[in-house]
């Protein structure tokens, strides 16, 4: 690293580049994607049971009919759909949707097909064309949706940025951490130029852009760059635990996602204490063949639960959410006496 350029304050805007593609096609791999497929079918086909059924009482009824189509469809297309995901998404973006509704109408044609030939259904043409038209018309719906929902994730990302910004800078942390640098400029002046080095480092990191997942290592460097900085002014009095098994650096997170849990970490499990204060930073895959991290501290209940502790869980929850949907949950808690923070998502590679 260029280490006048580490320490400048306003380096020069790099040039503009062409926003990325928006990924119009959805993870067709992803449960959320499918609950909402799911739910979106089937609100559709009660939509359509509300209009054609002839009284109010008969819509329960005619429902269930449309459902004994629907279902048997969605069961066999979601999963045909999901192998068929990276080659979907090799294909320009309007022929991979157009490809998308083509296997649905396919799939309707096949069922009605069958349905006819057991004698379930009617067997005139312009059912089956029907058939068709109805599953052609719900997979447009439904890629709408999810075209309209991938162009509103920048925004949401955006804002959840902002938020980060606002909860992470703690001013506390960039006033200690100054004064432990200027501590050591005497003393120490290579140490203290490295300690600059790493706080720019940490304030580059929030000022960058937000909607690109990170390598897994960087954001491990970068925590370990946070701690490096604490223990300046903390000293012995923070013990850091460092387990990580199996788990590939190259996985993509979320960019500042383990740093600010870490702070907290330290803000309400060591900072308190008298004596010296462990946290421990456990990385695992877990048995669905995702990744499990858990940051673990000594706290109080009332210091666990102070509105600084619950801004960051809610502002990193958010962000997973808007990366991982249903993939990724996080969750935090007591156990056996000390403060966990769990965080289980899935192992994605760089695409």
């Amino acid at each position: 690293m260029d280490k006048t350029e580490s320490i400048r304050q306003n380096p020069s805007a790099p040039p503009a580049s062409p926003p990325p593609l928006l990924p119009l096609l959805p993870d067709t791999r992803n449960l959320g994607v499918w609950l909402r497929i799911l739910l979106g079918a089937n609100g559709l086909a009660a939509a359509a049971a509300l209009v054609k059924a002839p009284h109010l009482g008969d819509w329960p009824g005619v429902f269930t009919q449309f459902a004994a189509f629907v279902e048997p469809l969605l069961l066999a297309i979601l999963p045909i759909l999901a192998a068929l995901r990276e080659p979907l998404r090799r294909l320009p973006p309007r022929a991979g949707q157009g490809a998308v509704v083509g296997v649905a109408v396919l799939l309707a044609i096949g069922l009605f097909d069958f349905w006819r030939f057991f004698g379930l259904t009617e067997a005139r043409a312009d059912e089956l064309l029907r058939a068709a038209l109805l599953a052609a018309m719900a997979a447009a719906l439904l890629l709408a949706y999810f075209e309209l929902r991938a162009r509103a994730f920048p925004k949401a990302v955006a804002e959840a940025r902002l938020q980060a910004l606002n909860a992470r800078i703690r001013p506390h942390f960039l006033f200690n951490s100054l004064n432990a640098v200027l501590g050591l400029i005497r003393r120490d002046p290579l140490r203290a130029e490295t300690a600059l080095e790493e706080l720019a480092d940490l304030i580059r990191v929030l000022m960058r852009d937000a909607r690109e997942l990170t390598p897994l290592s960087e954001e491990i460097a970068l925590t370990r760059q946070y701690l490096d900085l604490e223990k300046l002014r903390l000293g012995e009095r923070l013990q850091v635990e460092w387990h990580i098994a199996d788990v590939p650096g190259e996985t993509r997170v979320p960019p500042l996602m383990l740093q600010p849990l870490v702070e907290n970490a330290v803000y309400h499990g060591v900072e308190p204490l008298a004596d010296p204060g462990p946290v421990r930073i456990a990385f695992a895959r877990d048995s669905g063949g995702g990744m499990s991290i858990a940051v673990t501290n000594d706290a109080t209940p009332q210091s666990a639960h102070s509105n600084g502790n619950r801004m960051a869980l809610a502002n990193v929850r958010e962000r997973l959410a808007l990366h991982f949907d249903l993939e990724a949950r996080l969750d935090a808690g007591f156990e056996a006496g000390r403060y966990v923070v769990r965080i289980h998502l899935p192992l994605t590679a760089p695409r």
